[in-house]
């Protein structure tokens, strides 16, 4: 029995060569923590977050050399790009003519009226779309004082900022309502989902680090895609970016919406446990970060129950006193030595893989 209701109907629009919205799957994307204006780092870590799956990276825009930056760094990268901008629309347009995908506005800070047709007119000549970025921390100071930082404080900030672009007859949008805490976030997107169509960015701003982030963005995402709201989705952490992708996916794997890459499973050890299985299984799982299959591997602690307990794995090891054994689909294979578990696996792994990508032609 599936655990998410049926999507969110919207419209469908486009950043690149990815579809957002409608039935399009839902897209997982990152942002760059590095300078824009340096053109070789930044590069460096796109090409690092394409190769872990990410789909659309965002970079920052906080001044004319950032801006122009984006035609170089597009040379070099495959995923669409997003500039994002606040309060400077000559950025914004500076982004647009250097080929950016997308731009990240808050029409709210961008000021007056000329300014925000400007960067609408220039996104309708190149064809690009405009994400609205509602910021819990970042509201209107007249919404903010007479509903306070709120759901309906934010939902009344998103649905003026698109009222502003959709009276200018623009309407490739998407818009995000983001809070640094989960309740918040869940209610202002439950809340705007009935009022308009636009595509929903989702996630959890400022989450924190590695642990406090992922939970939070867990159960903060989750909730709202097992409730059939979010067309694209960002974890933000503070870490290497590379984890919010890994997150991102593990989140969709999760609610059974979409895999990418090997899933590893794995005991959380007891006393009957012989080998190292922490180190094993942090050898494993780096090893398999660049891996496209969908493979379910198991990592066991003991040959007792092993075999048995993850016989819905492609493959496994389970490990004994000096020795492990590997096995397929609950069966075993062959006996090892324990130093040898981890290498031969993975060269199993990589004949079964190799097969996979080999006859399905093409990767995930």
């Amino acid at each position: 029995m599936s655990l998410v209701q049926q999507r969110r109907s919207t419209r469908q629009i486009s950043i690149g060569k990815v579809k957002i919205g409608s039935d399009a799957p839902i897209s997982v994307q990152s942002m760059t923590n590095t300078q824009t204006q340096d053109v070789d780092a930044t590069v460096s870590q796109i090409l690092a977050l394409e190769k872990a799956g990410c789909e659309i990276i965002r970079v920052a825009v906080p001044d004319m050399e950032a801006a122009q930056a984006i035609e170089k760094i597009k040379q070099h990268i495959s995923i669409p790009i997003i500039a994002d901008i606040h309060f400077d629309f000559r950025l914004a347009l500076a982004s647009a003519k250097a080929g950016v995908d997308a731009l990240r506005i808050n029409p709210g800070n961008i000021g007056e009226a000329k300014k925000i047709k400007a960067v609408v007119d220039c996104a309708k000549e190149h064809g690009i779309s405009i994400r609205i970025g509602v910021n819990a921390g970042s509201l209107e100071k007249q919404i903010e004082q007479r509903l306070g930082i709120t759901p309906e404080a934010m939902v009344e900030s998103a649905l003026r900022n698109i009222k502003i672009l959709e009276d200018l007859n623009f309407q490739n949008i998407k818009v995000s309502l983001k809070a640094s805490d989960v309740s918040r976030t869940v209610k202002a997107y439950q809340l705007l989902a009935s009022k308009t169509n636009v595509p929903f960015h989702v996630g959890v701003t400022e989450a924190g680090g590695l642990y406090a982030g992922i939970t939070k963005s867990a159960i903060g995402i989750g909730m709202l895609l097992a409730q059939g709201l979010g067309d694209t989705i960002r974890v933000s952490l503070t870490r290497d970016p590379v984890e919010e992708i890994r997150t991102g996916f593990e989140i969709l794997r999760a609610l059974g919406i979409r895999s990418r890459g090997p899933e590893l499973i794995s005991c959380p050890t007891c006393g009957r446990c012989k080998i190292d299985l922490f180190k094993i299984a942090e050898k494993v799982e780096k090893a398999l970060l660049d891996r496209s299959s969908k493979i379910k591997v198991a990592i066991m602690g003991c040959v007792v129950n092993g075999p048995g307990e993850a016989k819905e794995a492609d493959i496994g090891i389970a490990g004994g006193d000096g020795m492990g054994i590997l096995f397929k689909k609950g069966k075993v294979i062959r006996k090892i030595d324990q130093d040898e578990l981890v290498d031969q696996l993975l060269s199993e792994i990589d004949k079964m893989t190799k097969n996979s990508e080999e006859s399905s032609g093409k990767k995930e």
